[in-house]
Parts: structure tokens; sequence; C-alpha cells
């Protein structure tokens, strides 16, 4: 997995339909760093499946989602980057130490590290753990800003939970429903 790659970006050229049961339609293109060794249609097709889960925010009334392709001026843009370029470009909102992923103005930033490897505190694949990076930073962008804490010891932690800071206690989880349509919410974090 490369540390750093050029800053350039390849556009994953695809296309799906909206998914989700009301509010307002984002429309997003996937964007991988090139040198990355992820083909950008391929991590389109992979979070086209995330953001049109039953679990996740589109089947809760949460958003529309449409993934679009480089024809398309899109409202959100989803880019995999290596950790070097992810600092660079998370750095209006904080340091990543090469660890994190970020939302930015317009957009989704991916540490390549952690699309690759999954985290330590995630107990559970590498491909799970894409889930919860789509989920949570699409969360911020639909508007949950707070982050949520452990609800309490062995429950399922909340999506909006940053748990590759660490879990107190809850059991990883990936989504922000339920199978049975619960949101799994927690106290504002600290």
């Amino acid at each position: 997995m490369p540390a750093s790659g050029p800053g350039t970006f390849t556009t994953a050229q695809a296309t799906g339909q909206t998914v989700g049961t009301s509010g307002p339609v984002r429309r997003y293109q996937v964007q991988v760093e090139d040198g990355a060794g992820v083909p950008a249609e391929q991590a389109a097709a992979e979070i086209q499946v995330i953001i049109a889960d039953p679990r996740s925010w589109a089947a809760h009334g949460k958003g529309r989602f449409q993934l679009v392709a480089a024809d398309t001026v899109p409202d959100v843009t989803v880019k995999i980057a290596t950790p070097k370029t992810t600092d660079r470009l998370c750095a209006s909102v904080g340091d990543t130490h090469g660890e994190l992923n970020c939302e930015v103005t317009g957009g989704i930033v991916v540490n390549l590290k952690r699309w690759l490897l999954g985290s330590p505190q995630y107990h559970g694949p590498a491909t799970e753990y894409r889930h919860l990076i789509i989920n949570h930073e699409m969360g911020h962008l639909i508007g949950y800003q707070q982050h949520m804490a452990c609800p309490g010891a062995g429950k399922p932690a909340p999506v909006m939970q940053q748990q590759i800071k660490g879990l107190d206690g809850c059991t990883s989880n990936a989504w922000p429903y339920t199978r049975e349509g619960a949101f799994i919410a927690g106290p504002p974090a600290p």
C-alpha cells in the first residue's frame, strides 16, 4: 500500500439508480488517487452497495443518493486517497495523522490505509470497516455533526462514534440502523 501518491484522482465512470425513501437527492462521485491500486469503478460499486443497504441512511428517510459519473456535477465527492494525500486534503478540519478519514466541504476523504486494512479497534474485516467509514462520514454530510459515545457496555457502537479511537465497551458496528430499523444512538461524545 503506497503511503503517498501524486494527488491526482481518477473518477469512476459509473452511475446508479437513486436509492432512498425521501429527502433531498445527493449525487455523489467516487474518485481514487492515481497509483493507489484500487480500481475506481470497483470502489464505486462497493460504496453504492453500502449506501443502498437497508441499515444505511438512505433506507430511513435521511436522504436519497445517486452515484454519478464524471460528466455530472456531484453534490458529494468520495475520494479514496493515500495517507499523505488524506492529511493534506483534511488539513482544514484537523490533523488525520496518516490514520483517519474526514468530511470536508463537498465531500468525504477516505484514507487508503483504512480502506484496505480496516482499523485495529474495529472487530471485523476491512470490508466491513469500509461500511463504517462511508456511513460515518455520510452521517456528517447529512447533518450529524456531533460524534456519539458508547451507550453502554456490550451494546452496538453508534455509527457516529469514532470507533477508530476505541469502542469504550461497545461492540463494533458499521450501520446507523439495526436490521429491524431502530436507530443506534448514544450520548453526545465529550
